[in-house]
């Protein structure tokens, strides 16, 4: 029987294409959770996005099956090239019958446009690689005038329906964290939130913000070793460790008022306060720190150009310019952030290296009237030096 294993093992990983267990959820949040390196992530999503991209690359999968097309057409969206880009393998329009017909945990092999359970065809679709996307993304560029188009209208939409609370502040609620006369970083997991969190280090540590975890920005903070003095959004997208160690929990509700994951946080003894707008949880992160009189608000893994605003393709867009509209130029994004502080920092570092370099002089004269070898000194002082401005600028 063994034998007869190990032969059918060989026979299979003999077979063409890209073998990996499935992990399928239409809902990208939950199934990325589930995620483990190798695996086949079978998603539902129409016009995948940047953001969403970069956690399966995060993730390790070895390729992503899509039910929807991943390049609609409607716009230009930056997802399918992350993906090909990285090396992972991208299958298209396989229909929803895809989440009938595999299994969670079931292995599958992926073998040009077609997706295999064992010797049964499970699936088939439009392959994509780096010359299909650019052909696709071609023709999402020339209909780009009625996506603009439908942009301006549903921002005129939105305007109408939160004048009140982006005008006159009405359904703001009132919070214990403080923002006035303070700087506030604003973290959410979107787009080069690692890279952005990892080059503001020096300026958390010198101006110490309030610190703020929006959805999975949450989990951002805690994973990179900070406390958030506040979260807000969307429950569901934090773990029970965030929203434990979070100074203050704001949920994120729709403009009907309804909140998602409110009973499990509750059953943690954390009594959130709400906050009901129809904008994203990070137009509503961003209000209550304008709200509260922040000094500067510097965003983290948030949308900034407008390639980025464009990818996204949600009727969010729309709450997002204009909330950046009212909050204008305390607002930041973390990039510019970083490039401002660098300067700063590098100036700073010349005047340190300049007293420092004359303090060690100095100590080396007076310590070489006691005998010391001149040179040793020197050399001793200087590493000692290096070692101190190395500990200052990590």
């Amino acid at each position: 029987m063994k034998m007869a294993l190990r032969q059918s093992d060989r026979r299979r990983e003999a077979l063409p294409g890209i073998t990996g267990v499935v992990r399928l959820d239409r809902r990208v949040n939950r199934l990325l959770n589930r995620l483990h390196a190798g695996d086949i992530a079978v998603i539902d999503v129409a016009d995948l996005d940047r953001s969403t991209a970069d956690a399966l690359v995060a993730a390790g999968v070895s390729a992503v099956v899509n039910a929807q097309p991943s390049i609609s057409g409607r716009y230009p969206n930056l997802g399918p090239e992350v993906l090909v880009g990285h090396g992972i393998a991208l299958l298209d329009e396989v229909g929803t019958e895809i989440f009938a017909e595999v299994k969670e945990g079931s292995r599958l092999r992926l073998d040009g446009e077609v997706l295999y359970i064992g010797d049964r065809v499970a699936a088939r679709g439009n392959r994509q690689d780096a010359e299909s996307i650019r052909a696709a993304m071609r023709a999402a560029k020339a209909g780009l005038s009625a996506q603009l188009q439908a942009f301006a209208a549903s921002t005129q939409q939105h305007m109408e329906r939160e004048k009140e609370l982006l005008l006159d502040g009405i359904g703001l609620p009132e919070l214990a964290t403080r923002f006035r006369g303070r700087h506030v970083l604003l973290v959410a997991k979107g787009y080069d939130y690692r890279s952005d969190l990892r080059s503001l280090r020096h300026y958390i540590r010198e101006f110490r913000p309030v610190l703020v975890g929006v959805d999975g920005g949450a989990d951002v903070l805690r994973d990179a070793g900070y406390q958030a003095d506040l979260v807000i959004g969307n429950l569901d997208q934090m773990s029970d460790a965030a929203l434990r160690d979070a100074g203050e929990v704001v949920a994120h509700a729709d403009h009907h008022g309804r909140v998602e994951g409110l009973a499990r946080v509750q059953d943690l003894r954390i009594e959130p306060v709400v906050f009901a707008s129809a904008g994203t949880s990070e137009d509503a992160a961003m209000l209550l720190a304008d709200a509260g009189s922040a000094r500067l608000i510097v965003t983290v893994g948030m949308r900034a150009t407008l390639e980025e605003f464009l990818d996204a393709g949600r009727g969010g867009i729309a709450s997002t310019v204009l909330t950046r509209l009212k909050i204008g130029g305390r607002l930041v994004d973390a990039k510019a952030a970083a490039q401002l502080y660098q300067t700063r920092v590098s100036a700073l570092s010349l005047v340190l290296l300049a007293v420092a370099a004359v303090l060690a002089i100095a100590v080396v004269l007076v310590a070489g009237s006691s005998g010391d070898s001149y040179l040793h000194l020197l050399a001793d002082g200087w590493d000692h030096l290096v070692s101190w401005l190395r500990g200052l600028l990590s």
